[in-house]
């Protein structure tokens, strides 16, 4: 899915914080099967309909670890040089998890607007349209994104290696 550029907006501290935590904006209807993290029994082959629902599976269960603050699992799907750009510049692993931690952002409604994964290799790569309204420092949001999830396949199963936001022009 080509974006045309004209369609980015710029970066904007206001939004830093709620981006900080946003990791959860693939979030859909949630199921509590569990989640195809580096211990999975038998990994689907790539590029097949059942690797595509496993990783979008995941990106659903990582949604809920994030709105519900379960850094515990979330450490366990992140890689350990896994990186994450939001508008107000990028952060570590171990940042990502401690503004999650922090839970300082509530997470009311997302609409997902388009989901796809794809595969490179062993990498999946999940490109999502999503309208994600959250609430910030006491605020109501809303905000279109452009987000992009990227998985690596290591020891059977998937770890997050890199997790991006573009917020859209309405």
């Amino acid at each position: 899915m080509a974006i045309p550029q004209n369609q980015f907006m710029e970066s904007s501290k206001t939004h830093l914080l709620f981006l900080a935590a946003t990791g959860f904006a693939l979030c859909s209807s949630l199921t509590a099967a569990e989640p195809a993290i580096a211990d999975s029994a038998a990994p689907a082959p790539a590029h097949s309909d059942a690797a595509k629902q496993e990783v979008l599976n995941l990106s659903k269960d990582k949604c809920r670890w994030m709105s519900e603050r379960d850094v515990d699992r979330l450490a366990a799907l992140f890689h350990e040089e896994s990186v994450f750009v939001h508008m107000g510049g990028t952060m570590s692993r171990q940042q990502e998890l401690e503004v999650i931690k922090r839970g300082s952002i509530h997470y009311k409604d997302v609409e997902i607007q388009e989901a796809s994964v794809r595969f490179v290799g062993g990498t999946a790569i999940v490109l999502g349209k999503i309208r994600l309204v959250a609430v910030v420092g006491g605020n109501e949001v809303t905000n279109p994104f452009v987000v992009t999830e990227v998985y690596v396949r290591e020891g059977g199963g998937w770890k997050l290696g890199s997790l991006s936001f573009t917020r859209l022009l309405r």
